[in-house]
């Protein structure tokens, strides 16, 4: 496995770069494709408040941010690369960076999902989600005429109240959706972790970045 040669002081490759991790469920899984490449943090990220946190790499640092948060963090160029869920990237849609690695971490699906009754629906739908942009190319894409109605969480609840006919949303086991009577209907994404990097942080740091690409391309190979 590729690992980095240890930065000195002074060298040809001495800018520093920031690469972006998402807090949750995959941050874990995120530390671990670092270790395997010889890049980890010198204090305990998942007990500390802090947000960026030195490596043993004196020329890398890791922003932990909520997972929204890493593509606007790249594209602004506050940090050079990033590790964001494909559903966040297709959201986001900015066109400030790259995505040249799927990661293969935080595999799910993102899924159009419904009541298992839901009986004869309206030709108009109202469909409740936190994807707004990405359910709308999505109908769009199908020449379908939806109201989109924008929700931060329980998904579910929506069908059940009446509030929207369906969801879009994230589905990993399909549990949730079954304990509440939904099930999945049609798959809109496969989504999974990838490697994103700020368009001019790779031309003016490419003697940093693109030897971090080649190992975390090799790492998770």
């Amino acid at each position: 496995m590729r690992t980095f040669k240890e930065h000195r002081p002074g060298d040809a490759m001495s800018q520093s770069i920031t690469l972006a991790i998402t807090k949750g469920r995959v941050l874990q899984e995120a530390l671990d494709i670092l270790d395997k490449i010889g890049i980890r943090p010198e204090e305990e990220i998942e007990s500390s408040r802090k947000m960026v946190f030195p490596t043993n790499r004196n020329d890398i640092r890791l922003m932990i941010l909520r997972g929204m948060d890493v593509t606007t963090y790249v594209e602004h160029g506050i940090a050079d690369l990033g590790m964001s869920g494909r559903d966040i990237i297709l959201e986001h849609g900015g066109n400030g960076f790259y995505e040249p690695l799927n990661l293969h971490i935080g595999q799910c699906n993102m899924m159009v999902a419904g009541l298992k009754d839901e009986g004869t629906l309206p030709n108009r739908l109202r469909i409740a989600t936190k994807f707004v942009n990405t359910a709308k190319r999505f109908y769009a894409e199908k020449g379908i005429q939806v109201d989109i109605i924008k929700l931060y969480g329980d998904m579910e609840l929506a069908p059940i109240s009446g509030l929207a006919h369906r969801i879009v949303d994230i589905v990993q086991t399909g549990n949730t959706l079954r304990a509440n009577g939904l099930v999945p209907l049609e798959l809109i994404e496969k989504i999974s972790t990838y490697l994103i990097v700020n368009k001019i942080a790779l031309k003016t740091k490419y003697d940093k970045i693109q030897p971090l690409i080649d190992a975390l391309g090799g790492a998770t190979r």
